[in-house]
């Protein structure tokens, strides 16, 4: 099978050009960040209670927050 990893879409890109954008694209996979961080703090439990899995009955006199 012969098909290219890189396609130009529109208009035409001589040989160079492709090598040179994906020499740039393999850099940029490459790099690593500067800092190790997460980009996002989840949580690591969900914030609301899942209603099937609590009881069916509770006692008047309980309070449940």
């Amino acid at each position: 099978m012969n098909t290219a990893d890189i396609r130009v879409e529109k208009g035409h890109a001589e040989p160079e050009e492709v090598a040179a954008i994906t020499a740039v694209l393999l850099a940029r996979a490459a790099a690593q960040p500067s800092t190790t961080s997460p980009a996002h703090r989840g949580r690591a439990k969900a914030g609301w209670r899942r209603l099937e899995r609590e009881p069916g009955f509770r006692a008047p006199h309980s309070w449940h927050a």
